[in-house]
């Protein structure tokens, strides 16, 4: 059996062509949009799930011509999946932090308020505070109360 039947080859031939329009959407975004930040998002959205719909279509292609389940393709599918958010997330940071070195961009002002580690917040407590040796409050015991 070298053709596909109608019933697989309409479906498959769907998904290449929704894979397809979602990547050129991504490379699309990734000319309009004006700067790093915001041109990042575009491809990596389109492509991700426009490389799903192309995968899917492969994976149903293939196993309808080998008559069994064939899912070479899901292995593509998880590494793309696990890999592109890191690796955009990695690229962000990195234009990020060369941004802020070369000042285009503020440091982020540190909080307003009480620090946890104030010691005017008077919620800290030092081992043998009136309380005992440590571990005999409540709060420091593992379990049920007895």
């Amino acid at each position: 059996m070298d053709a596909l039947s109608p019933w697989v080859a309409v479906p498959v031939a769907l998904l290449l062509c929704v894979g397809g329009a979602l990547t050129a959407i991504g490379a699309l975004g990734l000319l309009r949009l004006h700067n790093f930040y915001s041109r990042v998002h575009a491809p990596t959205l389109g492509t991700t799930l426009g490389l799903g719909c192309i995968l899917l279509a492969s994976l149903v292609s293939s196993s309808a011509l080998a008559q069994r389940l064939v899912l070479h393709e899901l292995l593509i599918g998880v590494f793309i999946v696990v890999t592109a958010p890191v690796t955009t997330m990695v690229l962000l940071r990195a234009a990020l932090a060369e941004d802020r070195r070369k000042g285009r961009l503020p440091v982020p002002a540190q909080t307003t308020g009480a620090s946890p580690d104030d010691p005017a917040n008077g919620d800290d407590e030092e081992p043998g505070d009136d309380d005992g040796p440590v571990g005999n409050k409540a709060s420091d015991r593992i379990g049920p109360e007895p």
